[in-house]
């Protein structure tokens, strides 16, 4: 698993983070407080505050080749 603290702090960016993250074969978790929902789910994400930096969790069993390149694509919203 894979962590990443991003920032979504505003709707255009809600959308183009779920696009972007959609192409992936990996499971996305956001983490805010208590709640952990799927980040591939736009309601869910406007169900957290996203006017403070969310926890990402990356599940993937694939090869480094992959991390790297989900990494590559949460670059614009990375904290």
């Amino acid at each position: 698993m894979q962590t990443v603290q991003i920032s979504l702090n505003s709707i255009d960016k809600v959308k183009s983070f779920v696009n972007d993250i959609t192409r992936f074969d990996a499971e996305f978790d956001l983490v805010s407080g208590r709640y952990v929902i799927d980040a591939k789910s736009i309601m869910g994400i406007f169900s957290l505050d996203i006017s403070k930096p969310i926890t990402l969790n990356i599940h993937t069993e694939s090869e480094e080749a992959d991390i790297s390149e989900i990494m590559e694509a949460l670059k614009p919203y990375t904290v």
